[in-house]
């Protein structure tokens, strides 16, 4: 990830001089750079890389600033950041909200992206744990998920430290006999999970879609029971857990960000990306080895008419 992320910083750095002078539709409010958020997942910097490219197309200065998925907020609510196109609501800290009850963080609109997060598993694990994919079978079983550090407990892969606890929270609520292992990063995670599925060794793992592992990979999705509402994390009971409250992918900007770019702040709140869309540039980039700025340069040639629309 952080070659990738060197890759995509180095991009703009250099498309910044020479895309946004020669091809801007009209003259911008000020020459102060947008500084956009660049996360810790492929489909974030895509909507990050994407954005940035269609705002150096209207005529604006952009940076992109590496950012933790958690301390951003506070730079945002601060004015160091000034815009991330892709955060997902359930990983999130009292700075955000608190920042946006303030108006110190401006929500922008959703995305457009159809999230699902939870626990996966590969395919060939409900023979060795029959009754998956309920939760309920994982207390049973645990320990054809363990590993010699956890036994007799079985192993659980988290989201990395920085994302938040919340698998450590449900695991701790329903007392499921599972220690939560935080990955190192998404292609840590993904590495894991491959090398698993290779050999066909146990595992379970936190996850995310949009990704493109599910059309590369077989695995299945742990369900829960319904939520009555809003599934709260915290303290939920064994015979009654929700598992996950399911995210809004939203765009969100600094306090001032529409008073400074105003022409910027309209365009943010019509830009737009699909699961589809994503999943297949993920796809390019972490399989097939294509470098970011070229899919990104893809999909901009490929929906002309789609992006024109909102930059005008």
């Amino acid at each position: 990830m952080q070659r990738k992320l060197m890759n995509v910083t180095a991009a703009i750095a250099m498309g910044a001089a020479t895309i946004g002078a020669s091809v801007a539709l009209a003259e911008v409010e000020t020459d102060q750079p947008i500084k956009i958020a660049i996360n810790e997942w492929t489909g974030q910097h895509l909507s990050a890389t994407i954005a940035a490219e269609l705002l150096m197309k209207m005529g604006y200065n952009v940076e992109l600033v590496t950012a933790g998925g958690l301390p951003q907020f506070t730079a945002l609510a601060q004015n160091e950041i000034n815009l991330n196109p892709e955060v997902w609501d359930n990983s999130i800290t009292d700075a955000y909200t608190d920042g946006l009850a303030s108006g110190a963080i401006v929500d922008m609109g959703e995305l457009g992206l159809e999230p699902r997060e939870g626990w996966i598993y590969p395919a060939y694990m409900e023979e060795q744990c029959p009754g998956l994919p309920s939760y309920q079978a994982l207390f049973d079983c645990a320990q054809a998920f363990a590993t010699a550090e956890t036994f007799p407990n079985g192993r659980l892969i988290t989201y990395p430290a920085d994302w938040g606890t919340r698998s450590k929270s449900v695991v701790e609520g329903i007392e499921l006999p599972f220690d939560p292992v935080a990955g190192g990063s998404e292609g840590t995670m993904i590495a894991e999970l491959k090398s698993a599925l290779a050999s066909e060794e146990p595992i379970l793992m936190m996850f995310w879609q949009p990704h493109w592992v599910f059309a590369e990979i077989d695995v299945k999705w742990v369900e829960w029971n319904p939520a009555d509402g809003e599934c709260v994390e915290e303290n939920q009971q064994r015979d009654t857990a929700c598992g996950f409250a399911q995210a809004h992918v939203n765009k969100i900007a600094s306090q001032n960000f529409a008073e400074v770019w105003p022409g910027a702040a309209a365009f943010v709140s019509q830009f737009a990306l699909t699961n589809a869309e994503q999943n297949a540039m993920i796809n390019e980039i972490d399989q097939n080895g294509r470098a970011l700025d070229e899919v990104v340069a893809e999909w901009i040639a490929l929906n002309e008419d789609k992006w024109t629309t909102w930059i005008q």
